[in-house]
């Protein structure tokens, strides 16, 4: 979460914005909206470089104006109907290629993840012309680089039955789960339970409020199974985002090995 690189807006250059949103504010939006690029592609930028080349920045433009639109009904008041850019979506946001970045990523798609988020409100006069520098860094240093929205593990639940639990009990059973933990089979005429995916459970308890069923059910948890959920922001698909982290922190392992061995021992 900390440190898989990804692209992210660091630097704005205002060239108008006369719209109710400040700079730093307008700067700041900007920089939360993840980019698609494969940040694998480009160099860290060097401290204190003001210019960025095609090796270490990626180039957008925002320029957007609001107007009336003419032909709109007089009584109507919808803003979608009276106006024209009236909101400032990513979609607006173009690349800029930066020196032979065209020849280099004659395939890329570079832009934002998603092309509806909104950026800002403007009205008739009110204009944004924005130029906006993409580097590469991590999220340990600033959360708009983080690649995920939440990354998180768990042990996998293991639901043993005791005893059979057949019937009522066996609807009630179901009821204390997560939709798809516990089946219902039909069993010479009777309905008995089991556990069909214990995977599927979020140990709510649930089942322990219940006094003819708590004694019924043991829950515990496999103590080496781990279940880990990526949710990526869509900059890197998560088996990528989980391979790149595996590296750093293989990468991460080796440094303190080559530490161990350069130190003398006594």
């Amino acid at each position: 979460l900390p440190e898989v690189p990804t692209m992210a807006v660091e630097k704005v250059f205002v060239y108008n914005n006369t719209s109710i949103v400040q700079d730093e504010i307008l700067a700041h939006r900007l920089g939360l909206i993840p980019i698609r690029a494969d940040p694998r592609l480009f160099e860290y930028r060097n401290q204190g470089d003001e210019e960025g080349t095609e090796i270490d920045t990626l180039q957008f433009q925002l320029k957007i104006k609001c107007s009336r639109n003419p032909q709109a009904a007089k009584e109507s008041s919808d803003p979608n109907e009276l106006y024209f850019n009236h909101k400032v979506y990513s979609k607006h946001m173009t690349w800029v290629p930066l020196g032979n970045q065209t020849d280099l990523f004659p395939d890329a798609d570079f832009g934002p993840v998603h092309d509806d988020i909104l950026i800002a409100l403007l009205r008739p006069g009110q204009e944004i012309d924005v130029l906006m520098h993409c580097v590469k860094g991590i999220g340990k240093d600033h959360a708009k680089f983080s690649p995920v929205a939440t990354a998180s593990y768990r042990l996998l639940p293991d639901i043993t039955l005791l005893q059979p639990i057949e019937d009522e009990a066996a609807e009630m059973l179901q009821k204390c789960f997560s939709p798809g933990v516990i089946e219902i089979q039909n069993i010479k005429g009777k309905k008995v339970a089991r556990v069909a995916n214990a995977r599927l459970d979020t140990f709510s308890r649930e089942v322990f409020r219940h006094e003819g069923l708590k004694n019924l059910v043991r829950l515990a948890r496999v103590r080496n199974h781990y279940i880990f959920s990526v949710e990526s922001t869509g900059i890197l698909p998560p088996d990528v985002l989980v391979s790149e982290a595996i590296k750093i922190l293989m990468g991460k392992c080796q440094r303190f090995l080559n530490e161990l061995d350069s130190v003398p021992m006594e």
